[in-house]
């Protein structure tokens, strides 16, 4: 019976004999090659041959009697002398000849199928035959060896892989699953390798690995070999990309964030340098360590090592657009044809690498996610939040959230992995980054902060698994905490983490949303924050009723946009290059800020799509436009902002128009190159029927066409002329939403922003609410949609049901007061 199997022979089913890892590159070579999906071929030893090693080697009675001593895999030092001593049985054994030489053979036939003069480069991966599963999989369990070329120095990384079956993580990760060490066989597999070093690799997930919205692909990517991504070294490059429009045709990307990408792994020809990588990569390499092991095995004149990337590169992105959509087909392909064998949904892992020497993009591993889908998605919400929000003053630090939860506990930093036996359950890690050999601590923790890393590294990956918040890419997290500090990890809002100084109290709810009564009207959201838009897209409600542009403009794009309509005229040197470093990695800052604005706007659509997403346009007031970078050069001084040069009035005026411009083509993109056309647009503070003819006519120069490819416009109900001309008004527009906070403080005469007035400021008060009849009426009347998106029915339950007692067609909250409405129905 052979021993070897190339991939093409074999099957997802094969799984018993060559694992999860080598099953899914020969399904994908024979299901998905066709569909132009790229995978390296390669060959696998089998389970058999594993078996084979052991029994010929005698290896089985020793091995059991050195696993017999581990009764407490929680006992570390215990745990890392028997994994240390299993793996010297294995390394030190010699492969049967037979099976050596069949290894070999194989060899020699994937050296001839890529024209080699000699023998081809190779990646030797690991393929346990209980890893990759849906049900059981966990990250980095065994170990690959990249770049090995010639006969013995395969056999050798052969060996090596099979002895990383016992590595501390692997012991670990079976104990807990209830695997017996001695059913789980080893397969190997020999991939012929992309030369990522010379290009860039990553990792891609056909789902958003943080809320599990199943409509994205999230790819991360940086230069040079993939472990540099993969284990956290860098803060990769970062893009999203929407499956459902990028099948139907358009160009969806609706999130491309630049990474630092200081270093990157390559193969180098120094012994010395090679050296001097490994104990820079993996500082604290413990006795028989396999990492630790790797310069043994690769060849002497390609040892690895890691190399600082230029400046001119990291300000590039190591993907281009167009390569982003082709990983994301490949990815949607993949999602595509697993779900298919499985019978329900698959969301993959992927990894994926370019090489520099054919330019092409190749799928290198594939295995089903193991986070989200093992949750029922959409039958309940759970949620966390501060019983008292902290303030920001209260901030130690900040990085890359991962997950949605919130966790305290007392700082451990730990800089080597030796130190890991006076680590207590509870505490909150705090490390450099992770690896796999970091598992076993990594499972006692209450949280993870680290240095370095983005969303697929290790450290995130693993705290997805256990349920546990991270935030990583910190900087100087091992520099700023230290040990015993209470902590608190706050990964709640949005993608941007925080640590609170002290252990502040929090609570976590958990809804049913099949329970839950359904709202009298339709019911909507409000929203800012693109990047939270995932989230709470998983709310019963009917679209976003507003989505504000001042918060991307201030938060995200953070340059006023006459800056970049007419730069000249900003003439101070320091602005000049905070506005260029922003526009890093894009062709210039008109470029920059168009794609940045249609990206967060586009993560929303794509985020509630097909639902619509009524997007307002920007209703900065001249005191908040100056507060941009650029923004002195363009902004009047006024007397009262609130009532001057802000809404429709600026759209048309000279000195604005052409940012105006901007903000029509960004919301263009979005609608027509993104393909969302769920988006509404709204005018906000439109104070005359003119005004309200003028700017229907300036966005239909723009391209932004009342009626056509279906658009929609609305308008804002927030002044009395807009209450009394509403019939008039009405004509312009399909659809009505009332701004509550700008109605009340021109109704009664208060400026909202005013704290000697605040005791005035209520949207409850009767005028009020005689204005706000006044207009559902008159919308009712000429058979307009008419909604609210102000804050008051978020804050008072009993205007709510005012407002719905009235006929209002819609309302809109915020996400908070979303659930305690419905429950109140």
């Amino acid at each position: 019976m052979s021993l070897i199997s190339f991939f093409d022979a074999i099957r997802l089913k094969d799984v018993a004999q060559f694992g999860g890892k080598n099953a899914s590159l020969g399904e994908m070579i024979q299901g998905l090659s066709a569909q132009g999906v790229r995978v390296p071929e390669g060959f696998a030893t089998s389970a058999d041959a594993y078996r084979y090693f052991l029994e010929k080697n005698n290896l089985v009675p020793a091995m059991k009697k050195i696993m017999a001593e581990l009764r407490d895999v929680q006992d570390v030092e215990l745990l890392k002398t028997v994994s240390v001593r299993l793996k010297a049985l294995i390394v030190q054994a010699h492969f049967p000849a037979d099976l050596e030489q069949e290894i070999i053979t194989a060899y020699e036939k994937l050296s001839r199928m890529y024209d080699a003069k000699e023998y081809c480069d190779v990646a030797v991966r690991s393929s346990a035959t209980a890893e990759d599963l849906p049900g059981a999989s966990f990250a980095g369990q065994q170990e690959t060896f990249l770049h090995i070329i010639g006969p013995q120095r395969l056999i050798q990384a052969c060996k090596q892989c099979m002895a990383s079956l016992f590595t501390e993580r692997a012991i670990v990760y079976r104990r807990q699953q209830g695997i017996d060490d001695f059913d789980v066989a080893l397969s190997v597999g020999v991939q012929k390798m992309v030369r990522s070093d010379l290009a860039s690799s990553g990792v891609m997930f056909t789902l958003d690995t943080e809320t599990g919205f199943k409509n994205a692909v999230s790819i991360s990517s940086s230069y040079g070999l993939g472990e540099m991504v993969v284990q956290g070294a860098v803060n990769p490059d970062e893009f999203v990309v929407h499956k459902e429009k990028l099948l139907q045709g358009f160009k969806p990307l609706i999130k491309k964030v630049l990474g630092g990408k200081e270093e990157k792994l390559v193969y180098h020809d120094s012994p010395d340098s090679a050296s001097s990588w490994f104990n820079k990569f993996t500082p604290s390499v413990s006795q028989g360590s396999l990492i630790g092991v790797a310069a043994d095995i690769a060849q002497p004149n390609v040892m690895m090592i890691q190399e600082e990337v230029s400046q001119k590169d990291r300000d590039l992105f190591s993907v281009t657009d167009a390569e982003v959509f082709e990983l994301a087909g490949y990815a949607i392909k993949i999602e595509e044809y697993y779900s298919q064998l499985h019978g329900h949904w698959c969301p993959m892992d992927i990894e994926w690498a370019k090489d520099g020497i054919d330019k092409k993009l190749y799928i290198v591993q594939a295995r089903p996610e193991t986070v989200h889908s093992k949750k029922k998605l959409g039958s309940a919400l759970v949620g966390y939040s501060f019983i008292k929000k902290p303030g920001k003053d209260e901030i130690l630090i900040t990085g890359q959230s991962v997950g949605d939860s919130i966790a305290a506990g007392a700082v451990r930093v730990m800089r080597d992995i030796h130190e890991q036996a006076s680590f207590e359950h509870g505490e909150v890690l705090v490390a450099d980054m992770t690896d796999p050999d970091w598992v076993p601590l990594m499972k006692k923790a209450a949280a993870i902060i680290t240095n370095r890393g983005g969303r697929t590294c290790h450290a995130a990956i693993v705290s997805r698994e256990l349920g546990i918040p991270a935030i990583i890419g910190t900087g100087n997290a091992t520099e700023l905490l230290h040990d015993g500090q209470k902590v608190t990890v706050d990964c709640s809002a949005g993608s941007e983490g925080s640590v609170y100084a002290g252990e502040i109290p929090f609570e976590r709810t958990e809804t049913d949303l099949g329970s839950l009564p359904k709202s009298p009207v339709d019911l909507f959201v409000n929203i800012g924050n693109p990047d939270s838009a995932f989230g709470i897209a998983a709310l019963p409600v009917d679209g976003v009723g507003l989505a504000r542009l001042e918060f991307i403009i201030s938060s995200l794009v953070k340059v006023h946009p006459m800056a970049v309509a007419c730069p000249e005229k900003v003439i101070d040197t320091e602005i000049q290059q905070k506005i260029a470093a922003l526009a890093v990695g894009y062709d210039s800052v008109h470029d920059y800020f168009v794609d940045k604005l249609a990206q967060s706007i586009g993560m929303i659509a794509g985020a509630f799509y097909p639902r619509p997403v009524i997007v307002r346009l920007t209703d900065f007031k001249t005191n908040e436009y100056r507060d941009l970078l650029g923004g002195s050069y363009f902004e009047p001084y006024e007397e009262n902002p609130m009532l001057g040069f802000r809404g429709a009035v600026r759209y048309r005026s000279e000195r604005y128009a052409p940012a105006f411009a901007l903000e029509c083509e960004a919301l263009k993109k979005v609608r027509e190159e993104m393909g969302f056309d769920n988006v509404r647009i709204m005018v906000p503070f439109v104070r005359t029927v003119q005004e309200a003819q003028g700017v229907v006519e300036v966005l239909a120069q723009h391209g932004l066409k009342r009626g056509q490819n279906e658009l929609e416009l609305f308008m804002m109900v927030e002044i009395p002329s807009n209450v009394l001309l509403l019939e008039e008004f009405a004509h312009y527009f399909d659809g009505l939403s009332i701004g509550s906070n700008d109605l009340t403080q021109l109704t009664l005469g208060v400026d909202r922003d005013s704290g000697i007035l605040a005791h005035l400021f209520d949207e409850r008060d009767p005028a009020v609410k005689a204005m706000i009849s006044m207009a559902i009426s008159k919308a009712l009347e000429n058979e307009i949609h008419i909604g609210i998106c102000g804050q008051a029915p978020s804050d008072y339950p009993e205007f709510a049901k005012f407002l719905i007692d009235e006929g209002i067609s819609s309302l809109s909250l915020t996400p908070d007061s979303v659930i305690p409405f419905l429950k109140k129905q």
